[in-house]
């Protein structure tokens, strides 16, 4: 199977203008994903609606194509790109312009996924752990997702799923093996060109999450799980934090 790695990024953010090309210990956030996606495919392109992105991808050395500024989401991005690329690939992996850390075996276990002949999608969940906290698993910016027993992906939500009966809920963490999703997704090729097709649903609307889109028009989602948490930057202030996640490995491994 041949795996293309397609990283949507643009320039207007409301919380961030410009993130793509915040500098992160000496390198833009858009070359450090680009980097870490690299080391796993050899098909990587960063997907952009604005000419500074990319020109700098150009500048590192990157490829990158220019898609439209009307896209309503990553994924509509994504399969534009695809289209211009011209090349059959088998499964499109769409990879966040803002997760310059994603770690090589994440993007390894969402490949595997396709092993199963049943995904049509693919995504990544990470088990809470005892030094997350009931906070944690409040948090709506955080999506929970629950699965069936062959890994496919039952519902998204931002509150608790599942809610624990006859329990205080600071021992619900403790209760139930809860999943944080983890926002890296993989499609088949034909998959991605009939969801970008798709009305919006109301299970989407009313949580404000794109994927509850593909599962209530009865598309699979295959869950693969990982246990290496991932640092997003939405704010200048997400980004301080990534350049002493940043440094703390500097002095560990005495390099970049």
């Amino acid at each position: 199977m041949n795996f293309v790695g397609i990283i949507p990024a643009r320039y207007a953010s409301t919380r961030f203008p410009g993130k793509p090309l915040a500098m992160l210990g000496g390198k833009a956030v858009i070359q450090r994903v680009y980097e870490q996606v690299s080391n796993v495919l050899s098909d990587v392109y960063v997907a952009t609606d604005d000419e500074r992105i990319f020109n700098a991808v150009k500048a590192f050395g990157g490829k990158v194509v220019m898609t439209s500024a009307n896209h309503k989401s990553g994924t509509d991005r994504v399969e534009e790109a695809v289209n211009k690329l011209g090349e059959q690939f088998d499964v499109i992996i769409n990879i966040q312009g803002d997760e310059p850390f994603i770690h090589e075996s994440q993007i390894r276990t969402i490949c595997e996924c396709f092993s199963d002949a049943n995904t049509m999608i693919a995504t990544l969940g990470r088990p809470f752990t005892e030094e997350d906290t009931v906070e944690d698993l409040e948090n709506p910016n955080s999506p929970k997702l629950i699965c069936d027993n062959n890994g496919f992906a039952m519902y998204f939500s931002r509150s608790i799923i599942p809610y624990v009966r006859n329990a205080e809920k600071k021992e619900w963490i403790n209760k139930f093996n809860y999943l944080k999703h983890i926002g890296l997704y993989a499609y088949r090729r034909n998959v991605l060109a009939e969801i970008t097709k798709l009305p919006q649903s109301s299970l989407e609307i009313a949580e404000s999450l794109e994927q509850l889109r593909w599962l209530q028009n009865g598309y699979r989602i295959k869950v693969g799980i990982t246990n290496v948490e991932t640092i997003g930057i939405d704010t200048p202030d997400d980004l301080k934090k990534a350049e002493e996640f940043l440094l703390g490995k500097h002095r560990q491994h005495g390099h970049d």
